[in-house]
């Protein structure tokens, strides 16, 4: 269990660090990387998405 918290802790900190960028650059690191393939990318946003739900509820019930 506490591999599977750090993984969403992991992906939550990259999906910030993406929005982050976006925000200050109007740069996409997910698109940067995988834009290549148009499938990937709202692959990518749904799990970052499902780890920041785990994380949030992870976290405040330790």
């Amino acid at each position: 269990m506490m591999a599977l918290k750090r993984i969403a802790l992991l992906l939550t900190i990259i999906g910030g660090i993406n929005w982050g960028l976006v925000g200050a650059f109007k740069f996409n690191l997910v698109e940067f990387l995988f834009g290549f393939a148009p499938v990937v990318v709202p692959i990518i946003y749904i799990v970052v998405g499902i780890s920041a739900c785990y994380a949030l509820f992870a976290y405040m019930i330790k």
